[in-house]
């Protein structure tokens, strides 16, 4: 399960990005956010899954903290 950073979330949309710790970035929706919140901080470190999304980009589900 790939690791890294929230450095981008929108509250009032509701979509946010990862930067993984290889440095690619992965979009998000809150509804995502594996402990049901709907909201995350920018530069909390989290665990997640990368799924293919809408228009053949990659994004980041099941978002936790990282261990």
């Amino acid at each position: 399960m790939p690791t890294g950073r929230v450095v981008q979330f929108d509250e009032a949309v509701g979509l946010g990005e990862v930067e993984a710790d290889d440095g690619r970035r992965y979009p998000f929706h809150c509804v995502q956010i594996a402990d049901g919140t709907r909201t995350i901080g920018v530069d909390a470190a989290v665990a997640f899954d990368i799924a293919p999304g809408p228009l053949g980009r990659y994004q980041a589900t099941h978002l936790t903290p990282a261990p």
